[in-house]
């Protein structure tokens, strides 16, 4: 039984670590951790409601960085090309780490923008508005993420 509270507790911090390091996925891991260890309890002190209220912080999570990017650059003026790029950016940056992630939405959405317009200021423009979305996407996760350890140990210490 031990092995499986290790499983948990790593399973808890790799997630923590993928709210930063884009390799991983933080949130599913985080969330799985906290799944893990409410059913090694048999759900005595991790509830159901406390296991939903998670997984729809979870989810929220991963909608935040999946529009951040795309909702900043729109913001910015992006035409359908850029957010495409960005898109394909931020695929494309994946195996690069976190700086990949950064700059890939940034170059994605600013070549989507010079082939749609050809206009080199507003192509700059929109891709820092991606990238920038990108590290607000980071901030948001991470402290959603904070949040959910923050529910979950009251939950089970209390």
């Amino acid at each position: 039984m031990e092995w499986l509270w290790l499983s948990a507790i790593l399973l808890m911090a790799l997630g923590l670590m993928g709210m930063v390091l884009p390799v991983l996925p933080g949130v599913a891991l985080l969330f799985g951790g906290m799944l893990l260890a409410a059913w090694i309890d048999d759900f005595t002190r991790i509830s159901t409601m406390t296991l939903i209220i998670l997984g729809v912080l979870a989810l929220l999570a991963w909608a935040v960085d999946f529009f951040a990017s795309l909702f900043t650059a729109k913001r910015a003026g992006a035409c359908p090309q850029a957010l495409w790029g960005t898109v394909i950016g931020s695929l494309l940056g994946l195996p690069l780490g976190i700086v990949g992630l950064i700059v890939g939405p940034i170059i994605g959405a600013a070549v989507g923008e010079i082939m749609a317009h050809r206009d080199t200021q507003r192509a700059a423009s929109v891709g820092l508005a991606a990238g920038f979305g990108f590290v607000v996407a980071m901030i948001a996760k991470l402290i959603i993420a904070l949040m959910m350890l923050a529910i979950f140990a009251y939950a089970y210490y209390v």
